[in-house]
């Protein structure tokens, strides 16, 4: 007890917060016994181990997020370390967001418990599925530092500077991030009197930001430059997220632009009309409700760009609602009633755009089962997903019948394999989906006679590739059949010549 008391001691850490940190922990555990079966990890697995290997970036294997995650997942390695990695920077975010609410609710300790409990537990429980190493879970945490920084007595330049580089950081993770950032030159706005004066010192703010933010976006420009990919990198990181924009309507693409984006006009309409009612009333409102509720609108528009109802989105936007809802809890003031307008706001959002959520007590359910040996590692894989233990199986085979350098083509839902057997195909897409987004069947038939792979797996339920049927029959065998999925083995070129004579 004495040696906890201690550590407690040194890292300055209210014995409450430290309590939260190992429940937060101990509610991570099921994470790192989770199977290779999420689709956005296996990729991040993938491009991180293409990393590892050598394989460059976005010009020989593909995805389309900034470089950041595949870093990440190329330092673990494994699923296991990913996640444990994501546990520990989520617990060093949670005693970041603690420090920044003592900024927020000075001398306020109800305040600031309300705010850490309810942001550590919809960071974690599976409901926003926060037991997934996502992109939103790293980019909040150097965000909420940058603002910790940046409303922190003695504002210097350097600090101002600091903090433009961890935005960029977040940036790097996923690019969404870049709409925190005018929440914090909202608030300069609103909070300083706009004077000759103050105007240059603004200016110099905003630019002293807006340096430190493009410092590490440049420095990956020329390191992709360097290495002869910079198009590749710009396109994939940055460029091809703009068709994200409601990409869930893909009725409306032969639609009018106006027509068409009008859903992402009025969201914007409606953030700028709050952004303008803030201001207005900015005498009668203090500077953390002004600043939570800009930040609320502004993470609500970026999780609503693609209308897509994934619930990862909505964690961009549970620090200002976590805010919010300690201001509502805890204060007895205007203010705590006013909190309802932003709340009601963020509980519409993902009402609205039917955001899909996970159910947290039968995820746990699972796991006590597991280790109280209620059901077999087997049972619990196939609690993931019919297709989870089957996808084991392939890989397995694969890691047994190749080597590291053979290429292997599979054809349907692929990344679990292309992850668990850490094989990479000839062309540089990993899932179905972005060969039929950014390719075309022709193409690929193109990539597969030159650089022919060494296996091809063809998936159920996949999609009809005509060409594929014939290209098979002329250089492929079926070799092996695992739960109904044929593996095709490259034939010999003798065998190949007599084929097509």
């Amino acid at each position: 007890m004495k040696n906890l008391n201690n550590i407690v001691k040194k890292l300055h850490t209210p014995k409450w917060l430290f309590l939260l940190l190992s429940i937060v922990f101990i509610l991570r555990i099921p994470s790192f016994f989770e199977p290779y079966s999420y689709g956005d990890e296996m990729i991040y697995l993938s491009l991180g181990e293409a990393i590892r290997r050598g394989i460059p970036l976005y010009s020989a294997i593909h995805d389309n997020k900034p470089p950041l995650l595949y870093i990440m997942a190329a330092i673990a390695g494994n699923l296991f370390w990913f996640k444990a990695i994501l546990t520990i920077w989520i617990l060093a975010t949670i005693y970041i967001f603690w420090k920044f609410m003592c900024i927020l609710f000075p001398n306020k300790k109800d305040g600031q418990r309300a705010a850490v409990i309810i942001f550590a537990l919809l960071t974690t429980l599976p409901l926003l599925e926060g037991n997934i190493v996502n992109a939103e879970l790293f980019m909040i945490g150097s965000t909420i530092l940058a603002f910790t920084i940046l409303l922190s007595k003695n504002l210097t330049t350097k600090k101002i500077f600091l903090s433009g580089v961890l935005f960029s950081i977040s940036i790097l993770f996923k690019v969404p991030a870049v709409f925190d950032i005018p929440a914090i030159i909202f608030l300069w706005i609103t909070t300083e009197k706009l004077n000759n004066k103050y105007l240059k010192i603004f200016i110099k703010k905003v630019l002293l930001l807006a340096g430190g933010i493009a410092t590490p976006i440049i420095i990956t420009a020329v390191w992709f430059f360097l290495h002869g990919a910079l198009k590749n990198y710009i396109f994939a990181a940055f460029m091809q997220n703009v068709g994200y924009l409601s990409s869930w309507r893909p009725s409306d693409v032969e639609k009018s632009f106006l027509v068409r984006n009008a859903p992402l006009l009025i969201r914007g309409a409606v953030v700028a009309f709050g952004l303008v009612l803030l201001y207005l009333k900015k005498k009668s409102l203090s500077k953390k409700f002004i600043f939570a509720s800009s930040w609320l609108l502004l993470t609500l528009f970026a999780v609503t760009l693609s209308e897509r109802p994934y619930p990862h989105y909505l964690i961009q936007s549970v620090p200002p609602i976590s805010i919010l809802l300690a201001i509502l809890i805890t204060e007895k003031t205007i203010e705590q009633i006013l909190t309802i307008i932003p709340v009601t706001l963020a509980l519409f959002v993902p009402f609205y755009y039917h955001f899909w959520y996970y159910k947290t007590i039968p995820y746990y359910v699972r796991f006590t089962k597991l280790i109280t040996n209620k059901i077999s590692y087997q049972e619990y894989l196939t609690s993931f997903g019919s297709h989870v233990p089957r996808d084991y199986k392939i890989a397995n085979f694969l890691l047994k019948a190749s080597n590291k350098n053979n290429k292997v083509f599979i054809w349907g839902e692929a990344s679990p394999i292309y992850a668990l057997s850490k094989r990479f195909p000839p062309g540089k897409y990993i899932t179905d989906y972005h060969i039929k987004d950014f390719s075309s069947e022709i193409e690929t038939i193109n990539i597969l006679t030159k650089d022919m792979p060494e296996y091809i797996v063809i998936m159920p339920n996949s999609s009809n590739f005509l060409d594929l049927g014939a290209y098979l029959s002329k250089n492929y065998a079926v070799i092996e059949n695992i739960d109904g999925v044929n593996i095709w083995k490259l034939l010999s070129p003798n065998v190949r010549s007599l084929l097509s004579s």
